[in-house]
């Protein structure tokens, strides 16, 4: 059968669908879809199920957000697609990007077997207000802390790592930290729109008072459920929380030492994967300057998408100047080994290229000097 409610979803249909079935069956809240197993699915069957004004439509591998890999941005999403031709071609681009060059380099790296197309997912868009991901284990340094990381609109946001979220850590007590949320994305009339967020909500916290401990909640539940920590991503509309994945978390640190108190940082972010670092900067701001990056380089960007975790194998270590410790780039660069630095918002002037500085993805700092 080509298309399995999402309720019904088992490990056939892939690590995402078959979690997130996991979830609904035990009462959270899922927004409810189905998974295309093909994507030369009968168009008759989609038309039958499509009701809402528009949907997410996700990739599901069947390696894809289990223990070993999160493939955190290698495999396609389209958000918004509207109507049947849209969400037909959607299914076939997210089956299809299985094959593409960074999913295939992404298996290589962590060891894993080929897939020539992937389950797809169909849901009902929901249209946050503010979005976010939350992990149930600091990645910092392994403790039990929630750590939420959130900003205006869609979490695409978060995920990509376009904006600089809030991050509010829970570990008995509640440290908030509000981040630089200069856009946000929502649906338009005609798809997807990148807006400017007012000067007003920039630095004012999107996630209120009253929702972080329905949060944690949410993310203690799913971590009871699947057994060991997870990693969530949600969405709230009208004051309701929405489920969108809950995955293991891949790579956690396993204590926060290492950083020391050095030279004076030239630039400073948000710790996000840990370890320390020594290498030529190497700064990037397009895809056509990436012949530019060599074997132990520190590679220094904007921001990152996923078309940029090539870069990654060669690199020593990542520093951005947007983005959180929850974001794709930071967990990708997590499970292969390399400190990174994100939210660092001066680091493409406050850096020079080609001269060599240490990078220290557990203190969030970037100093001069050569180790």
């Amino acid at each position: 059968m080509s298309i399995v409610p999402l309720a019904d979803a088992g490990p056939e249909c892939g690590g995402k669908a078959h979690g997130l079935a996991v979830m609904l069956r035990a009462g959270l809240p899922v927004p409810d879809g189905f998974v295309v197993t093909d994507p030369a699915v009968d168009p008759r069957q989609v038309a039958d199920r499509l009701r809402g004004r528009a949907f997410a439509v996700r990739s599901s591998g069947r390696a894809e957000d289990s223990a070993a890999a999160s493939f955190a941005g290698q495999l396609d999403t389209v958000l918004g697609a509207r109507g049947l031709d849209d969400v037909l071609a959607a299914i076939r681009r997210c089956a299809a990007s299985a094959g593409t060059g960074r999913a295939r380099a992404y298996r290589e790296r962590l060891g894993l077997g080929t897939e020539a197309a992937v389950p797809v997912i169909v849901q009902e868009l929901i249209e946050a207000d503010h979005a976010g991901v939350l992990f149930t284990r600091d990645p910092r340094d392994g403790t039990p802390a929630v750590v939420i990381n959130a900003s205006w609109g869609l979490g695409e946001s978060v995920v990509s790592g376009a904006v600089v979220p809030d991050e509010i850590v829970v570990a008995g007590t509640v440290r908030v930290t509000a981040g630089a949320k200069q856009t946000r994305l929502d649906l338009g009339a005609d798809g997807l729109v990148r807006s400017g967020v007012p000067a007003a909500d920039r630095a004012r916290v999107c996630v209120p008072p009253e929702e972080v401990p329905r949060l944690v909640a949410l993310g203690r539940r799913c971590e009871e459920v699947a057994g060991h920590a997870q990693d969530v991503e949600w969405a709230v509309r009208d004051g309701r929380i929405w489920l969108l994945q809950s995955r293991p978390i891949t790579a956690v640190a396993t204590s926060a030492a290492g950083a020391d108190g050095g030279a004076r940082p030239l630039v400073t972010g948000v710790p996000s994967s840990p370890g320390r670092a020594c290498g030529p900067v190497r700064l990037v701001r397009g895809v056509d300057e990436f012949a530019r990056v060599r074997p132990g380089d520190v590679l220094v960007c904007r921001t990152t998408d996923p078309a940029w975790t090539p870069l990654f194998r060669l690199a020593a270590a990542v520093v951005t100047e947007t983005g959180g410790v929850l974001s794709h780039a930071a967990i990708v660069a997590r499970e292969y080994g390399i400190p990174a630095v994100a939210g660092a918002g001066a680091a493409m002037t406050s850096l020079t290229d080609g001269v060599s500085v240490i990078v220290d993805g557990t203190a969030g700092t970037v100093t001069g000097g050569s180790a």
